[in-house]
């Protein structure tokens, strides 16, 4: 009999995050083992040899593959567990859901997550004030584009009537935006999917205070 899934996670990962919430739309379930980001626990051997990236997620499926980087895993999860569909088939819609998802996995979030913050404290000796605007800037600028790109094809998700890879993309990008206080009623777009998202019990199980520390 295969194997449960084993999710290596933590729980303010905006990745992690994704993968967390793509698991619970499909009804996947799945073991969470916490690698704790804050005290480095990813840079260590155990971690390392299971991704050498040294990074949060990372998912063994039931027939024992290594799955890393959450866009690839959830690109994984829609083939293996179709239903629902996160990404679609159809090629135009398809590229404008995974064009949407990648702004914010590709562009925005790289910018912001904690080991570029660190760095910008610990290596550049940049003050508080200074890390918290950097954030803000690349948050900001990015959000505003995405709005833009959601706003014509949006319905009560930013890709029509049913939650895509781009919600959640989206879902843990604004998490973090409200933990540092980034103002956000310039993307009512953004902020009307992110409500619709988080009302779904699978989505709000998959937030940061509802997994723990």
């Amino acid at each position: 009999m295969p194997d449960t899934p084993v999710l290596y996670d933590y729980h303010r990962s905006s990745a992690a995050y994704r993968v967390r919430i793509a698991l619970n739309l499909k009804g996947v379930a799945y073991r969470s083992v916490p690698v704790n980001l804050v005290t480095g626990e990813q840079a260590g051997a155990e971690h390392r040899a299971r991704n050498p990236q040294g990074f949060v997620p990372m998912l063994r499926t039931s027939d024992g593959l290594q799955l890393t980087q959450s866009l690839a895993i959830i690109d994984w999860l829609d083939r293996a567990h179709p239903s629902p569909r996160l990404i679609p088939d159809e090629p135009e819609p398809r590229a404008h859901v995974q064009a949407m998802a990648l702004l914010v996995a590709c562009d925005v979030h790289p910018l912001n997550n904690l080991r570029v913050l660190r760095y910008l404290k610990t290596e550049l000796g940049q003050e508080q004030p200074a890390v918290d605007a950097w954030y803000a800037h690349w948050i900001r600028e990015g959000l505003a584009a995405l709005e833009a790109l959601a706003a014509p094809h949006a319905g009560r998700f930013l890709h029509g009537g049913a939650p895509s890879l781009a919600d959640l993309c989206l879902v843990p990008q604004l998490a973090n935006a409200r933990r540092f206080a980034v103002p956000l009623d310039d993307f009512p777009t953004l902020l009307r999917a992110d409500e619709a998202m988080r009302a779904l019990e699978p989505v709000a199980a998959a937030a940061p205070e509802r997994v723990g520390a």
